[in-house]
């Protein structure tokens, strides 16, 4: 165990000290903040438009187009292009693009090909965004804040995601759809602000660059396919990288039940309406506010290796328990809000350690092509369970299903524990 005082130079009181970080959060906490009111708003105005659950599930599956197709290639322009520009002006092109969408709506325009279209822009625009998040992390802190900084940054987001939640059905009622669809593009254009006058996280490193270079760069004559290369080489060559990136494959396959399945479960086992819905989302976010500042005040004390364990335990148990509250005569929606809670307080102390570990050893020219990589493993799990979770739910209920998800997350934890470079790390 480490001290109290070298636990407190680790964690977040030192990360308050760093500015450029703080701007960086800042634009992310009002993002999400959007993003949370665009999530209630947009399904309601889909909905509303269509009518139709299919069109609303399609519209779904279609948002994670754009990332299985293009993020390998804008994860390597990303790594070869200035971070923050990247950010900024994606951030800008996202605020016009849902400015666009709320105006179409106001005037009765929208149509059913425009939220295709609109969709397709904004998940494209998160294929440059994505990377470049990952990118300037480990420009803004030193490598020993890296855990404390990406978990300070999960609790710091999900509160704004739990405050826009909270305030999105009041804003509804208040100034319709469209205008609270107009907030969240105000939150991107305010972020995009912001970002413009962060400091430029790239600065030393390319001052340095052109003291050891005058001339030309070295590789910057390579092809965007020989980048791609390159990435598949360096994960094929830490194996543990990949186990993790699996170890999250699994976990999002596993969770394809939860994210189809979360409202049938609230209206025909728990006996509950809207409100069971939003009881289990809050819990969630909740959970995971709280494991993020759990992480970055002890995390360091830890292994990334035992917290890493320690969370997809901890995740199987509380999405297996959600097969109880269904059998309970009363507290069932309570019951199932507290395996929520341990879900989502499992979830931070997976995703916070996996971050920092690819932060860490990954080359910073390379954590653009790497991140897309691993996003993209990641994200194709989630269409392909969900189409499974399709055609098992004819034949099983949601509460079995859910048991027998946390059962199969638990697997992995078996071969981990087995593995001596697992639990080095």
């Amino acid at each position: 165990m480490q001290n109290a005082a070298v636990l407190e130079k680790q964690g977040f009181g030192q990360l308050l000290k760093i500015r450029p970080y703080l701007i960086y959060l800042s634009a992310q906490a009002i993002t999400r903040f959007g993003d949370s009111l665009d999530s209630i708003a947009y399904s309601w105005m889909v909905y509303m438009l269509t009518g139709s659950e299919l069109l609303m599930g399609t519209l779904f599956a279609f948002n994670f187009l754009p990332g299985l197709l293009f993020s390998l290639f804008t994860g390597t322009f990303v790594d070869r292009w200035p971070k923050k520009k990247v950010l900024a002006l994606t951030y800008l092109c996202r605020g016009i693009v849902v400015s666009l969408t709320a105006f179409l709506y106001a005037i009765g325009s929208l149509q059913v090909w425009h939220l295709f279209v609109f969709t397709f822009l904004n998940s494209t625009l998160e294929c440059f965004s994505r990377p470049a998040e990952t990118s300037i992390v480990p420009r803004l802190l030193p490598k020993e804040q890296l855990l404390a900084g990406n978990s300070f940054s999960t609790s710091v987001s999900r509160s704004a995601e739990l405050i826009g939640l909270s305030i999105a059905g009041v804003l509804i009622a208040l100034i319709g759809i469209s205008g609270t669809i107009l907030i969240d593009a105000v939150t991107f254009l305010i972020a995009a602000v912001i970002i413009a006058f962060m400091p430029n996280p790239e600065a030393a490193e390319q001052a340095e660059a052109k003291s050891e270079f005058p001339g030309p760069v070295p590789g910057k004559d390579k092809t965007v396919l020989g980048d791609i290369k390159e990435a598949l080489l360096f994960v094929k060559q830490h194996s543990l990288l990949l186990i993790t990136t699996v170890l999250a494959m699994i976990n999002n396959f596993c969770l394809a039940p939860l994210n189809v399945l979360q409202p049938v479960y609230v209206k025909e086992i728990l006996g509950a309406g809207a409100g069971g819905l939003s009881a289990m989302g809050t819990a969630l976010l909740i959970g995971m506010i709280c494991s993020g500042l759990w992480i970055g005040r002890y995390g360091k004390s830890f292994k990334k290796s035992t917290l890493i364990m320690a969370g997809s335990i901890m995740l199987g148990i509380g999405y297996f328990a959600l097969g109880i509250p269904g059998h309970l005569p009363a507290w069932r929606v309570e019951s199932a809000a507290v395996c929520m809670f341990v879900a989502g307080f499992a979830v931070s102390m997976l995703n916070a350690p996996i971050s920092t570990y690819l932060m860490e050893v990954t080359p910073r020219h390379m954590l653009g092509r790497i991140g897309a990589l691993m996003t993209v493993l990641c994200t194709a799990a989630i269409p392909v369970g969900s189409l499974i979770t399709g055609l098992v739910a004819e034949h099983q209920s949601p509460p079995m299903l859910f048991s027998m998800m946390g059962f199969v997350m638990l697997v992995p934890v078996l071969f981990l524990i087995r593995k001596k470079s697992f639990r080095a790390i």
